[in-house]
């Protein structure tokens, strides 16, 4: 709906500005084809909001309790085959610290595509994260024709759940804090 309501409003601004008789387009349609352009689109004949929230009602944000499931089944996935000696717990390990990493700095899966271990930065509302409290968006959303925007973003200690705040505080290095920023 809301795809079809953008459309709906670039038309009606068209035809408000083909209307509007400070630029002149109405008396110039009636001298040269004998009718004023008129607004095409109402009150009555568009579509409305017909509530705050138009998604999915099952497509909600999750619970702070849900995303520490999440990342306690992450976690539990890395113990699980560092236990059974197997191959892949670096890859299960890689995969928990980017989705920790996403939640944490609230990265779009083209973002968290584009990082690097030098965007890395510090913050000084969480210095306890040293130079892991903010992320350098080099590749980030780009306005329509344009290139990536380049942002920085930071995280809290509020922010974060009990599961990214423990896994920074042990030692300072890369692999210690990257998946928990």
């Amino acid at each position: 709906m809301s795809t079809a309501r953008n459309y709906q409003n670039d038309l009606w601004l068209v035809f408000d500005y083909i209307t509007d008789t400070r630029y002149g387009w109405p008396s110039t349609c009636n001298e040269r084809f004998g009718r004023a352009p008129v607004q095409l689109l109402h009150e009555w004949n568009t579509i409305t909001h017909t509530s705050e929230y138009e998604g999915a009602a099952e497509l909600r944000p999750l619970t702070y309790d849900e995303v520490q499931a999440l990342f306690d089944a992450a976690d539990g996935r890395v113990e699980e085959i560092r236990a059974r000696r197997r191959k892949g717990s670096l890859a299960a390990l890689r995969d928990a610290m980017v989705l920790k990493t996403v939640y944490a700095f609230g990265l779009r899966r083209q973002e968290a595509c584009g990082l690097d271990l030098c965007d890395l930065r510090r913050n000084p509302k969480v210095a306890e994260y040293g130079r892991f409290g903010a992320i350098f968006v080099r590749y980030g959303k780009a306005s329509k024709g344009g290139p990536p925007k380049r942002r920085s973003t930071s995280t809290s200690a509020r922010s974060a759940p009990p599961s990214c705040r423990a896994s920074t505080r042990h030692s300072g290095s890369p692999s210690a804090a990257t998946g928990c920023p």
